[in-house]
């Protein structure tokens, strides 16, 4: 070998070549190792990739190790493959401590699994979101109240975990709360941080029910210093409100049958429970409008005599109930048969009472 022949030149064209292949093939421990390997590099990614991947490439090693040293005969093969089969088994342990790390109760795993999971929330945010409820789960008895109308101060947020709560006003039934739905959150989405406030419906349990409840101010502090938990929770409260107005819609629809939109605020209003005073004469005034008009008496044409028109009051205001009532009536439903259907909506639609904005809850 020349005295400027280098290492790479022996690797590559100095190496001896093979003057004949073994005709007798590698022992069964040998390929065995190999189809270990090719089933670990066939792994996906994430926690279970990692431990398909490193299970699989550990045992291959040791298939390596175990035919070295039995088969091959080699030392520089059974150490290698050991070594590199401690590499894996360590990375094993590892990931087991990382996901014992973050192993949570049942009741709260379940609430992952249902809730967060499918919107890819990572298991170290979730822990965050756990630790601020300190980690609880609260419960109530059968007709026990979570909140009391007009008394229960809105200083907590609660999300339901078991059972069904029931949603009333003034003593009139709502809606139920169901399992993993928020049981305070139009309340919450309500009030600013610095504002305080009171329930104006109660809700009471129906069966035995479990809930978590985050304090209002811990929670507020989490919110503002994790920007991701806080669109996390903006997202699940808007949904969780948008199915209540929805079950609202649901029964205004049960009663009156027809669905009406839930984005005008001044249909509920029209049809809320009117005042004791009020609905008769509206029902009274409807029936009236209803009833066919009599032919009239036959008369004489010489008895028949001109009226004069009787004066306009001064200072009379032209009414705007035809506006008001054209602007529902298109706004609102797609035509004017079904208002005519229900007496007192037609009455308070006729007096121009439908505000801008609702006053008290629709009667269910």
């Amino acid at each position: 070998m020349g005295p400027n022949t280098t290492i790479s030149d022996q690797l590559l064209w100095q190496v001896p070549l093979c003057e004949r292949w073994r005709q007798d093939l590698e022992g069964a421990l040998y390929h065995l190792a190999n189809c270990f390997l090719l089933l670990g590099f066939m792994a996906g990614s994430g926690v279970y990739g990692c431990f398909y991947l490193f299970s699989f490439l550990a045992t291959g090693f040791l298939c390596y190790a175990l035919w070295g040293w039995f088969f091959a005969c080699g030392l520089d093969i059974f150490v290698w493959s050991f070594l590199l089969a401690m590499v894996c088994l360590t990375q094993l342990a590892h990931l087991v401590y990382q996901l014992r790390k973050d192993i949570f109760p049942e009741e709260f795993d379940h609430l992952y699994k249902t809730l967060y999971m499918p919107l890819q929330v990572p298991r170290k945010t979730y822990k965050e979101i756990i630790h601020c409820c300190e980690g609880r789960v609260l419960a109530l008895a059968t007709e026990q109240t979570y909140a009391v109308e007009g008394e229960t101060p809105i200083n907590r947020l609660s999300l339901l975990l078991e059972g069904r709560i029931r949603v009333s006003q003034d003593g009139q039934f709502l809606h139920y709360i169901f399992p993993y739905q928020f049981m305070d959150s139009p309340e919450w989405e309500s009030l600013q941080p610095s504002e305080e406030g009171i329930f104006q419906v109660t809700l009471t349990a129906e069966t035995d029910c479990t809930y978590i409840s985050w304090p209002r101010k811990t929670l507020y502090n989490l919110l503002a210093k994790e920007r991701y938990i806080s669109r996390l929770f903006s997202a699940l409260l808007g949904y969780d409100i948008s199915e209540k107005l929805y079950a609202l819609n649901d029964k205004l629809f049960a009663k009156f049958g027809l669905r009406f939109d839930i984005r005008l605020p001044s249909l509920y209003h029209v049809l809320g429970p009117a005042s004791s005073s009020s609905e008769p004469e509206a029902e009274k005034e409807a029936e009236e409008s209803k009833e066919p008009a009599l032919p009239p008496h036959p008369v004489s044409t010489s008895t028949i005599q001109k009226a004069p028109p009787a004066p306009a009051p001064s200072g009379a205001a032209p009414p705007a109930a035809p506006a008001r009532a054209s602007r529902l009536g298109s706004d609102g439903l797609a035509s004017g048969s079904p208002l005519r259907s229900q007496p007192h909506v037609k009455a308070k639609c006729s007096k121009g009472q439908a505000p801008l904005a609702p006053t008290h809850t629709p009667e269910l």
